[in-house]
């Protein structure tokens, strides 16, 4: 997945924004997000086919609006802009831009001019055209040298400098809800800015490879092995490139599900990994105690983890690299860097990581999204069991536990989330579904047992579709399979007594509830 430069988008505080690079790696060209004030000579450094210029909340005639480096509009390579790129390069360039007298969200028709020729932008693609908006501003004067290439009935659509190779949208062609989107976004990629598709993942291995073997050089390195497809994943392109100077350590960080510890040593060993497991468990939950602050328990496990693998480190002698399976959407909600968003969670690999760490870090899937790291660990030849196995987060169940984490609590999750692993998988769901399991709530209520009144807990069930990670859906699943898991909870985990089913969507939720 790698190999040409590709397409640099400037990330201007979009929701949309990540979306915009997985639709250009979807067409097999390289993306990278980068915030919308990265200096200028950063970008020339990085030399892009082309420069994508996102959407934004922020209205482009605000004192505190967003600018980026006006430079990159003369670095002599094509330009897209997305809705407020198209607002900011307008004003940038001597248009004028207000306040919309109506404004536009969600669907809208698209008028596209074929006078005085059509828009290489918009080559194959069908006029009137079913388009997403999402704006509150709107071009009421073009800046010199550009015309309107489309619009909708109430504002300009779409606009071009052709010689200029400056091209904008008022539209998100990056949502499915746009017709002809992927057209629209191929003919910017290869029509215009003529970038190779290259992004392919047999040549993102081979140049991952090279560049790990470059900077370890002969080192040693230590591998955070959980057993889930983004650190297996990491371990055997570390391992292709530098074989048994690689050591994965697997950590029993007390907050495993059922039997986890022995089943995925087993599984890691059969990959003929350098492994050595490291059963933690008693320090981890002794630092857990008392502590119900979500982002405190990530801060500790992150904390936690690190000081175990340069324990390691100091048994093995000098080791100077620590290899995770760091994902790009666990940088993009942990920390942020990549222009004005907010900050989710911090993810226990990202956000958690001590200042004073020892070890430096290697992340080769660091800007990969997970169905792509399924695709390299499939071409590394992994396991169909360990590339399908659902997401499981660092911070295991104690993100899974609201409040505290306590030995009992854990026993009472550990029981219901095995029956949802076997009910989901004795129904065939489990690889048709991006990721389901059980919640613990910290909340008790009145049941009936054996004519007994109980005071138990209740479980939250969780099971979502999903492409990435980034957005998700609630799965619709069938009414007798839910009686059937909440039947086996409350009556084979004893100190449940009330089951209840998690039907909100990312956004405005997480997946995970802590």
């Amino acid at each position: 997945m790698s190999s040409g430069n590709g397409i640099v988008v400037l990330d201007f505080g979009g929701q949309y924004t990540q979306l915009i690079a997985r639709r250009i790696r979807e067409h097999h060209v390289r993306s990278v997000i980068v915030p919308f004030e990265t200096p200028l000579n950063e970008l020339c450094e990085l030399d892009p086919e082309g420069l994508v210029l996102s959407g934004g909340p922020s209205s482009v005639t605000d004192p505190e609006a967003p600018h980026a480096d006006p430079g990159v509009l003369e670095m002599g390579v094509p330009v897209l802009g997305i809705c407020y790129g198209l607002q900011w390069i307008t004003a940038r360039l001597g248009g004028k831009v207000r306040s919309a007298l109506q404004h536009e969200y969600g669907r809208a028709q698209l008028e596209i001019a074929s006078e005085p020729t059509p828009s290489a932008l918009f080559r194959s693609v069908p006029s009137p055209l079913p388009v997403w908006m999402s704006h509150g501003d709107e071009v009421i004067d073009l800046a010199p040298g550009f015309r309107a290439s489309a619009r909708t009935g109430t504002a300009i659509g779409a606009i071009e400098d052709a010689d200029r190779r400056i091209y904008a949208v008022q539209f998100h062609p990056e949502v499915r809800h746009t017709a002809h989107g992927e057209q629209i976004l191929a003919n910017f990629l290869f029509d215009i800015c003529k970038a190779p598709p290259l992004w392919v993942s047999q040549a993102f291995i081979e140049q991952t490879i090279e560049s790990i073997r470059e900077r370890v050089g002969d080192g040693i390195a230590l591998c955070a092995l959980s057993g889930g497809v983004d650190s297996s994943v990491a371990a055997a392109l570390v391992s292709r490139a530098i074989g048994d100077r690689l050591h994965c350590i697997f950590v029993n960080n007390g907050v495993l599900r059922k039997n986890e510890f022995e089943s995925v040593t087993a599984t890691m060993g059969r990959l003929g990994l350098n492994l050595t497991p490291v059963d933690a468990t008693g320090r981890f939950l002794e630092k857990l105690a008392g502590v119900t602050d979500p982002e405190q328990k990530r801060r500790i496990i992150g904390n936690e983890f690190i000081y175990v693998f340069e324990e390691e480190a100091l048994r093995l002698g000098k080791v100077d690299f620590l290899v995770q399976g760091t994902l790009y959407p666990d940088v993009i909600e942990s920390v942020s860097v990549r222009g004005p968003s907010a900050t989710i969670k911090s993810h226990h690999n990202v956000g958690g990581l001590p200042e004073t760490m020892k070890m430096q870090l290697i992340e080769p899937l660091r800007d990969l999204f997970k169905d792509e790291v399924r695709r390299v660990g499939a071409d590394l030849g992994l396991d169909s069991e360990i590339l399908n196995r659902q997401p499981f987060p660092g911070p295991g169940l104690a993100v899974r536990i609201l409040g505290e984490v306590t030995p009992e609590r854990l026993e009472l999750l550990r029981g219901a989330d095995e029956i949802v692993q076997g009910e989901i998988s004795a129904a065939d769901l489990y690889e048709s579904i991006w990721q389901s399991f059980a919640v613990l709530l910290p909340v008790r209520s009145v049941g009936v047992m054996g004519d007994q009144r109980t005071y138990g807990y209740t479980i939250a069930l969780r099971a979502v579709h999903s492409e990435d990670g980034m957005t998700a859906d609630w799965v619709r699943l069938p009414y007798d399979l839910l009686e059937k898991i909440s039947n086996r909870i409350v009556n084979e985990v004893h100190g449940i007594s009330r089951v209840v089913y998690d039907i909100s969507s990312k956004p405005p939720s997480t997946i995970e509830w802590e």
